[in-house]
């Protein structure tokens, strides 16, 4: 199910803890690696320093 935010109402995922909250939830719902930060993208503003760091331990 695609679900679509306008960008005033984007919540900013700055914490390792939040974004792996996040990757958790996308996974659950089907998301491959790979449509990951896609998925997140469409609903956060996320730190990509951060998510990079997450994705790769």
């Amino acid at each position: 199910m695609e679900h679509f935010v306008e960008d005033y109402h984007k919540r900013r995922l700055t914490e390792r803890v939040d974004i792996m909250t996040a990757i958790n939830i996308l996974k659950s719902q089907g998301y491959d690696q790979d449509e990951l930060i896609g998925g997140m993208t469409k609903v956060f503003y996320v730190d990509l320093d951060a998510y990079n760091e997450v994705v790769s331990t």
